[in-house]
């Protein structure tokens, strides 16, 4: 049985998964769907077409599923998709997508989500990702998996950011940023590859050598970027890691790569 508190407020409509606690003063909307063994702790609103896997815990007053911040927005029906596991701490707001953007927001599995981040409407959020405290995505971001965004950090919108890639603090991020990378500065520069996190995934020493070779080739070699670009392409043979980045650098549409600071990544 699920344990819901006098003082909350269920639509009719509603579904409460199995063993889920509702706590004092939320607010559930008629299409809201949440899984099995879920603890929602209190002052939790949850609206739209939103649904929420199997053993999230969300903390007080975070909003889930409230109307895209877009003037596109006409008060259609949208979606809110969040996984399994997820931890959402206090007053983040996730919002729903938009009918122009296809009407989704997807948050992937097991993501952690601490005090006052914000998932934007249309954005796509992998598995088993960290939003510090304050960070923000605009509408229509792709954000893979394990990403970290650092506290206070920001991503304009249809911006991608690849996986297993991090973001440090307070940086605005207004370019692409490859799979495996480490941005940082007031307005997100490449520094380099993320290092400890690769190891975290159980990169070889010997993997480790190769993508970094490849990146400096890439990013720090002679010549523009364009011919670099075509000089390494033969690498994408040697590392699976090397493939993915190409493959990110290739399906680029809205934004330009993030690069390193002192441009000579430029094209």
């Amino acid at each position: 049985m699920s344990n819901i508190d006098p003082t909350a407020r269920i639509a009719d409509g509603a579904v409460i998964g199995e063993g889920t606690s509702i706590g004092p003063y939320c607010i559930i909307g008629p299409d809201v769907v949440i899984g099995a063994d879920c603890k929602l702790l209190g002052h939790v609103h949850i609206t739209a077409q939103t649904s929420i896997g199997d053993g999230c815990l969300i903390y007080p007053f975070a909003s889930l599923g409230t109307p895209p911040q877009s003037l596109s927005y006409k008060g259609e029906l949208t979606k809110l998709v969040i996984g399994q596991g997820c931890t959402i701490r206090e007053s983040v707001t996730m919002n729903a997508g938009t009918v122009a953007g296809g009407g989704i927001t997807t948050v992937g599995d097991r993501g952690y989500f601490m005090n006052c981040a914000h998932v934007g409407h249309d954005c796509h959020v992998g598995n088993d990702v960290i939003f510090a405290t304050s960070a923000t995505l605009g509408g229509h971001c792709e954000i893979g998996d394990f990403v970290f965004m650092g506290g206070l950090s920001a991503v304009h919108q249809f911006t991608r950011i690849g996986p297993q890639a991090m973001v440090g603090g307070i940086c605005g991020v207004r370019g692409d940023v490859i799979p495996f990378a480490l941005v940082n500065g007031q307005y997100a520069s490449l520094e380099g590859l993320n290092i400890i996190g690769m190891k975290r995934r159980k990169f070889t020493k010997a993997r480790l050598a190769l993508v970094r070779s490849f990146y400096q080739k890439l990013f720090h070699g002679d010549g523009i970027f364009a011919d670099r670009l075509a000089r390494v392409q033969p690498m994408s043979a040697e590392d699976p890691a090397i493939v993915e980045i190409l493959d990110f650098i290739a399906a680029g549409q809205h934004r330009a790569l993030c690069l390193p600071e002192d441009g000579h990544g430029k094209s």
